[in-house]
């Protein structure tokens, strides 16, 4: 059945094994996937994503409501993002950047870092989730940022939001770090958004207030997550993008940003 959850066309779906998936379409699929793989490579925990270059999905309504005219007539949709739903979590909340129950630890700070180094700019509370997992036998929270679409791309809302997920040009040629003093560290995203969005204050104030995160986090927390990403080898890094579908020319270009990003957080 479709989800109507976000921008972005979805569906639920089980497999031939009873295993139950989320499908986006879009131009999110690859971003997210990759950004995920990096955020696990560091200690963080994100959802479950796989990139595939197809797949087929049968028993569709007749008509999507969102989404039409990316699935092909047989069922067929391209370059899909899968999210796999595990029995033993359940989300069961939001939680907001400002006031967590991580607020001031290095651990969050790195978390902001790392949004800037991927340049992942639609930081809604609303795309974070708490998750109830079963671990041996017992009942723990897990914190996550849900929703990773709008990775390696631009660093803020523009009124061709397309140009802000998955741009891999415009992700190359953005700063990385605005502003450096002895003690803090301010990141260039997320950017203020597009004039256009005047025309709609309560998105431009979402938007506006959304800057601080990544602005004054301290040095040594910026450096201790380059010190995290400096542990991963050239491979590990284009493996990442590999896993979602981007071509040789993307990979190369995407893992260059990426290791002259973890360079210049080790030389803070």
């Amino acid at each position: 059945k479709e989800d109507m959850h976000g921008t972005n066309p979805k569906l639920k779906v089980r497999d031939e094994n009873g295993i139950k998936w989320r499908v986006k379409l879009g131009v999110e699929a690859r971003p997210e996937t990759a950004a995920s793989r990096l955020l696990w490579a560091v200690g963080y925990s994100p959802n479950q994503f796989y990139f595939l270059p197809d797949a087929k999905v049968e028993g569709l309504p007749s008509h999507l409501r969102r989404g039409q005219n990316l699935v092909s007539a047989d069922g067929t949709m391209r370059n899909v993002d899968m999210k796999r739903y595990v029995k033993t979590e359940k989300k069961i909340g939001t939680w907001r950047w400002r006031h967590n129950p991580f607020t001031g630890t290095r651990e969050i700070n790195g978390l902001r870092v790392m949004m800037a180094l991927l340049n992942n700019w639609d930081l809604k509370d609303d795309n974070n989730a708490v998750y109830e997992v079963q671990r041996s036998g017992h009942e723990e929270e897990s914190y996550r940022v849900s929703d990773l679409g709008a990775s390696f791309g631009h660093t803020g809302a523009s009124w061709r939001v397309l140009m802000g997920r998955g741009g891999v040009g415009a992700y190359s040629r953005t700063r990385f770090i605005r502003k450096v003093t002895p003690d803090y560290v301010d990141f260039n995203n997320p950017t203020r958004p597009a004039l256009i969005f005047i025309f709609n204050p309560p998105a431009l104030i979402s938007r506006l207030r959304m800057r601080w995160i990544g602005r004054h986090i301290p040095r040594a927390d910026a450096r201790w997550i380059g010190g995290l990403l400096a542990q991963l080898s050239d491979d590990q890094i284009r493996d990442a993008f590999r896993s979602a579908g981007y071509g040789p020319r993307e990979v190369k270009m995407l893992t260059q940003t990426v290791e002259s990003r973890i360079h210049e957080l080790n030389s803070l």
